[in-house]
């Protein structure tokens, strides 16, 4: 499946509107979507190193503008719209005994979550659920991903075809390492909340 995805998103890349979907995805991402933006991010720019940049600049915009959805969620529709997104990955529970805590280190927080594959969607919401200060969550979602976007892009602007030669070579190993990291990364959140 992970291989169809990715041969996709590679014919895509010249496509007229490949930075529409590159930008939907990111979108979606940071306030509801399951699959991080780097899926469509990688094949992108390794078809088109020239794009790397300006690919990266559309992942961290629209990912920003996805993660102040997430945030009007869970500030303005907890009690329908984020609880239930809540509900179906199993965190509403535990999400109460952070809530507290979470605007003390919320900064840290939403920049941790967006350097990492952590679902950072659950850290929109609940940014927005303890009103965590906009303009602290703006900028620190700003800074986390544009560090995160901006180096997958340059590394793969900088080994090119090497690194293009390498994951079509150990596609299967990488989609492993893919689910891995993805499921870790609901894990280390369940264990956190």
């Amino acid at each position: 499946m992970l291989r169809k995805l990715y041969d996709w998103t590679l014919s895509i890349a010249a496509h007229r509107h490949a930075r529409w979907w590159l930008a939907a995805i990111s979108f979606a991402e940071s306030s509801f979507f399951p699959v991080p933006p780097d899926v469509a991010l990688m094949p992108m720019v390794l078809a088109e190193r020239k794009r790397a940049f300006e690919y990266a600049l559309i992942c961290t915009i629209a990912s920003v503008l996805g993660g102040i959805a997430g945030y009007a969620i869970g500030y303005f529709l907890f009690d329908t719209l984020g609880a239930w997104i809540l509900d179906v990955y199993g965190y509403h529970e535990k999400f109460a005994a952070v809530q507290e805590s979470y605007n003390a280190y919320g900064a840290w927080i939403v920049f941790t979550a967006g350097l990492t594959p952590i679902p950072y969607k659950i850290f929109t919401i609940a940014s927005g659920v303890t009103q965590l200060n906009l303009a602290v969550f703006f900028v620190a979602s700003c800074a986390a991903r544009g560090l995160r976007f901006f180096a997958v892009a340059a590394l793969l602007w900088w080994f090119g075809p090497p690194i293009r030669a390498f994951i079509d070579k150990y596609f299967g190993l990488l989609s492993i390492l893919f689910v891995i990291l993805l499921i870790g990364g609901f894990l280390a959140v369940s264990l956190v909340l």
